[in-house]
């Protein structure tokens, strides 16, 4: 969001100061989630389509928006095929109401007039139920129940980090400030509709014109910081994944278990991989301003846990059971999950089941985006930066 954002306003010709705790871009949950670009699908636990419908313009919009961003096609990147929605036997949505959810929320992204934006062309408007033969050969029956393919795809979110810190050490517009915290933030006699300055763990810096709040667990902190109030929900989850390379390509199929708190596998180019069992992976949950620790893995324990989810996600599709003895190399790494709702996934009332109070709160010259899921991000740094242009 914050990288979007800096490359918007600096190609809009503003002089755009970049400030980042990591010691380098993109090395948070930017960089280590499965880059799923949500037209809605995996909210079928939300059946206003008010999810859907709030995340469905991010979608379509990030192919063309991050592609002008780093001056590649994001071909390379997109995943080989369509996802399959796989239904759990313990979903918080049933097999025949998940499918009209899915049926609607794929003529909503079909009918859309920037349809032939997404990452391959939507095409039928209805999402394709599984057979029992396809669903025997693909899965565990005694625990998938129904299998939907719709058009949703992901792109490898490492490839496209990649390319968007060397867009931004390419533009001389931003200055960059890595490995520092912003902790709070100052204003003039004006208050929000001045000049503002920001609290580093290393001293102030500015004033600056504005100041755009585009951080990812750290937002809400440092909006209460500034004397805002925060949400009255806020869930911060500090989830792992695998991230798997094989020897050689496979055929290992995308595919969400849904709906609830499952996991997924991407197969962004035949060899490289993401695997996520979520109970597994989730390290750390919290619902105040300030994420909660997270606790260490060392070397031992991040193998367990990659050998737990694939043994979990082996389970339920044989294909992933079989990678262990394909793989060339694996990696255990991940990012926050944040969102303003609280409760369990296991819960059909939970909030968390909700994407669509996303979006940006302006006082004055402080900007807070609350970006809500990684496919969007883009397009509200567009909207941000046209706001301050």
């Amino acid at each position: 969001m914050g990288v979007s954002t800096a490359l918007f306003l600096a190609r809009g010709g503003a002089r755009v100061t970049l400030v980042d705790a990591a010691p380098a871009i993109c090395a948070g949950a930017s960089r280590w989630n499965e880059g799923k670009i949500h037209l809605g699908h995996l909210y079928a636990a939300d059946p206003s389509l008010r999810t859907a419908q709030r995340l469905l313009p991010g979608g379509l919009a990030f192919r063309p928006l991050v592609e002008s961003l780093i001056g590649h096609s994001l071909a390379p990147a997109i995943s080989t095929s369509s996802d399959l929605y796989l239904v759990h036997r313990r979903s918080v949505v049933d097999a025949d109401t998940t499918g009209r959810y899915y049926d609607a929320v794929t003529a909503l992204a079909a009918s859309h007039p920037a349809a032939a934006r997404y990452l391959q062309p939507i095409g039928a408007a209805r999402a394709e139920r599984l057979d029992d033969r396809t669903l025997d050969a693909l899965t565990n029956r005694t625990e998938i129940v129904a299998g939907f393919r719709v058009p949703e795809r992901s792109v490898s979110t490492r490839w496209v980090a990649d390319r968007l810190a060397a867009a931004v050490a390419a533009e001389p517009r931003i200055d960059v400030r890595l490995s520092t915290r912003v902790t709070g933030l100052t204003t003039g006699p004006a208050g929000f509709d001045g000049p503002l300055t920001i609290v580093t763990a290393h001293g102030s810096e500015g004033p600056f014109d504005a100041v755009v709040n585009a951080l990812w667990e750290g937002r809400v902190a440092l909006d209460t910081a500034a004397g805002l109030a925060p949400p009255a929900a806020w869930s911060s989850r500090y989830r792992v994944a695998v991230f798997l390379e094989t020897a050689a390509p496979v055929t290992t199929p995308n595919a969400v278990i849904a709906t609830g708190p499952f996991g997924d596998v991407k197969n962004y180019d035949g060899r490289s991989l993401y695997l996520s069992w979520y109970d597994t992976g989730l390290l750390a949950d919290g619902s105040g301003p300030a994420p909660p620790a997270v606790p260490h893995l060392d070397d031992l324990a991040a193998s367990r846990l990659a050998d737990a989810v694939i043994a979990q996600l082996g389970g339920l599709l044989p294909e992933v059971a079989d990678l262990p003895s394909r793989t060339a190399s694996r990696q255990v790494a991940g990012g926050w999950v944040v969102a303003a709702g609280h409760g369990a996934l296991d819960d059909p009332a939970s909030t968390l089941h909700r994407r669509d109070r996303i979006g940006l709160t302006r006082h004055g010259r402080y900007l807070s985006v609350d970006t809500g899921k990684y496919s969007v991000a883009p397009w509200l740094a567009r909207a941000v930066a046209d706001a301050l242009l």
